[in-house]
C-alpha cells in the first residue's frame, strides 16, 4: 500500500506543470488541452515555449493593441447580451 500512495504523490506532483501550462495557455486564449498535453510530454520545454509565447505578445505592442481591443469587444457584447435579456 505505501508503494501506491508514494506513486499517488509522485503522479500529483508530475501533474503540476501540466496544469500550470495549461490554464497559463487558456488564460492567453489558447488550447487548455493542447499545452495540458505538451506538458506532459515536454513538462520544461513546454512551458518555457509558451512563457516565450505570452512574452512575445506582450512586447508587441501591435498585439497587445489587439488583446486589448478584443477585451473591449467582449466586455461590449456582453452588456449587449444583458440589456437584449
Amino acid at each position: 500500500m505505501p508503494f501506491i500512495d508514494m506513486l499517488f504523490v509522485v503522479v500529483v506532483a508530475i501533474s503540476f506543470i501540466p496544469i500550470l501550462t495549461g490554464y497559463c495557455a487558456n488564460s492567453r486564449g489558447r488550447s487548455f488541452w493542447l499545452w495540458f498535453a505538451l506538458g506532459w510530454l515536454l513538462p520544461l520545454v513546454s512551458f518555457f515555449l509558451l512563457f516565450a509565447l505570452i512574452a512575445r505578445d506582450e512586447l508587441n505592442p501591435g498585439r497587445r493593441l489587439l488583446g486589448e481591443a478584443r477585451e473591449i469587444l467582449r466586455e461590449a457584447d456582453e452588456k449587449a447580451k444583458k440589456l437584449r435579456v
